[in-house]
């Protein structure tokens, strides 16, 4: 079975997300970050759950978590999770420097 990987920006989205729900409500957020890591197991897997996203990068996939898109790419050996973003961001903007 493969493993998964955070990139340091997804660890960086990961703070983002949290340092929103210390704010508005614990206990949800705690829950998303259960659902999260069942999603990131759950990649490893079955990697090709999630869905291509060639117009962001021909290598990502993403994988929607509730109103978050969990984006990754897959290799020999793992799943590097790339970047965890809310859904309703401009995907196109925030991927322009992988293109």
């Amino acid at each position: 079975m493969m493993n998964f990987i955070l990139a340091p920006s997804a660890i960086a989205d990961l703070k983002e997300i949290s340092d929103y729900f210390l704010q508005k409500n614990v206990e949800a957020g705690e829950q998303l970050f259960q659902k999260f890591n069942k999603r990131f197991e759950s990649l490893t897997r079955f990697p090709k759950l999630g869905k291509p996203y060639p117009k962001l990068h021909p290598e990502i996939r993403g994988l929607l978590e509730q109103n978050y898109i969990i984006f990754y790419r897959i290799s020999s050996e793992s799943v590097e999770i790339v970047r965890i973003v809310d859904a309703r961001r401009n995907l196109l903007e925030l991927f322009k420097e992988e293109r």
